[in-house]
């Protein structure tokens, strides 16, 4: 029986050193089809924008995601527009209350915002698509 609890115990230790490790935290997660501004999240530098899309209209589908500040809403630039089934990421390095305006046509989207460490965001590569329009 000790030696179950030591094992539980070490498990237990591990999954924390797990996470604390690696820094990646959800923040806020966004889903629709439809267009509007997301409710306000607050961040701290650096931090990303995780998007997907999906549909049944590639090339006749429209996403536009911009991010704005919160409470007010002010343009602070483009996350993503593009008009195919795609995904990407978005870096940000300053920190502060934000929403997400979302315009979009015959498209599924999910933002994801999360957290980063420093080293995350120095490892960060920009994805190139060829389908996609920074």
């Amino acid at each position: 029986m000790q030696r179950f609890l030591w094992v539980i115990g070490v498990f237990a230790a591990l999954s924390c050193f797990s996470s604390v490790a690696s820094g990646k935290e959800l923040v806020q997660e966004f889903r629709g089809s439809e267009s509007r501004t997301t409710a306000e999240f607050e961040v701290k530098a650096p931090w990303i924008v995780d998007w997907r899309t999906s549909g049944d209209y590639p090339g006749s589908m429209a996403l536009e995601v911009n991010l704005v500040s919160s409470p007010g809403g002010e343009y602070l630039g483009k996350v993503v527009t593009t008009k195919w089934i795609d995904n990407g990421v978005k870096l940000f390095n300053e920190g502060g209350r934000y929403r997400l305006q979302v315009n979009s046509s015959l498209i599924n989207w999910t933002l994801r915002v999360e957290q980063l460490t420093r080293q995350e965001a120095e490892a960060y590569t920009p994805k190139t698509s060829k389908m996609t329009r920074d």
